[in-house]
């Protein structure tokens, strides 16, 4: 499948970067996107680093990378001189993701600008075609308040919810949600650490969930002595996120995979998500799409490659008006529609 890019040409004369701010119900999300331009066209992509710091820090360092980047490349030409670029200018962060999640926003602009430059897709490049894509609403319900949920199916019944729960959801969260029919992915959250969104091992909170949800999938939890009893049951509906950055994390999971959430930030290069995808849909693995609350091009990239690659999967790739402090009146709904005059990478 990289063969498909590897060779496009693509040529850079200057890399502009711009901070881009949103509020959402739980916090205020930073993102900086990255513009390449050449010949006359411009190729986005969105560093989606969740601390505002690294953010603010990068554009104060102004670093110059149109004389480290500009020039006329190949794709993985490009993507190998990423390897030598200081990208971190105020040092390195202490979460290796974050490395991975800038590192995205600069593949995906020089994929963007090289696709843009030769005037195809994606789609034209790997022969394959764009379909509509199903999407699930996520959420985070803090403490089990199923208002926000309540107020969502009211305005569009037939929406599908991926949710967070914790150990401090109290059972009437787990009856409501049983009785909506609308769960399909539940998050344990398992494999954070030191984040805002940490959820210890329990094995209490796992078994509510796989019994309560018998037909959701269930991300990330953490097999341990006392939670694998619980787990190893129900393997083929554990899904992995978290830990996934690469082919190799995929297989290193105590419970094999049948089902993978694809965040291609997470993968950092072009290449190794491509790789992890082609090697999925070989051995059977159920895949889909998930995001990290991205604000600008990002979220559009999300969109396509869940439309070439897992249309049908409960993606987490929901239009960006989901993730506002307030749901809108008419919410948009799945499945999202193909755009009839796209070109380069990203709706």
């Amino acid at each position: 499948m990289y063969d498909a890019v590897a060779d496009l040409p693509l040529t850079v004369e200057s890399v502009d970067l711009k901070r881009r701010a949103r509020q959402t119900p739980a916090f205020e999300r930073v993102s900086t996107v990255v513009a390449l331009r050449g010949d006359g066209t411009t190729g986005r992509g969105e560093d989606v680093t969740y601390e505002i710091e690294h953010h603010d820090d990068l554009l104060d360092a102004d670093p110059d990378l149109g004389s480290a980047l500009a020039g006329d490349w190949t794709f993985s030409e490009f993507s190998e001189r990423l390897d030598e670029v200081d990208l971190w200018p105020a040092g390195q962060p202490e979460r290796r993701d974050f490395v991975d999640y800038r590192r995205w926003g600069f593949e995906a602009a020089a994929l963007d600008l090289a696709l843009r430059q030769a005037g195809e897709t994606l789609a034209d490049r790997l022969d394959a075609t764009h379909d509509p894509v199903r999407f699930v609403v996520s959420s985070r319900l803090p403490e089990g308040d199923t208002e926000r949920v309540e107020t969502l199916l009211s305005r569009s019944p037939d929406a599908e919810l991926k949710l967070d729960p914790t150990s401090d959801w109290p059972e009437a969260t787990f009856d409501y949600l049983r009785e909506t029919d609308a769960v399909r992915i539940l998050d344990l959250k398992g494999a954070y650490e030191g984040t805002d969104v940490d959820q210890a091992p329990d094995p209490d909170l796992y078994r509510r969930v796989f019994e309560g949800f018998p037909d959701a999938v269930v991300e990330d939890p953490a097999v341990t002595d006392d939670t694998r009893a619980v787990v190893e049951p129900h393997a083929d509906r554990v899904s992995w996120d978290a830990p996934i950055h690469s082919l190799d994390d995929v297989r290193a999971q105590p419970v094999a995979p049948d089902w993978l959430n694809v965040k291609p930030s997470r993968f950092g290069t072009v290449e190794s998500l491509f790789e992890t995808v082609s090697w999925a849909d070989e051995h059977g693995v159920t895949m889909y799409g998930g995001g990290q609350f991205e604000l600008d091009a990002g979220r559009g990239q999300i969109q396509e490659l869940a439309a070439l690659f897992y249309t049908d999967g409960p993606n987490d790739v929901a239009p960006g008006v989901f993730n506002d402090p307030e749901l809108p009146e008419e919410p948009p709904t799945s499945p999202l529609a193909v755009p009839s005059d796209h070109v380069g990478f990203g709706y």
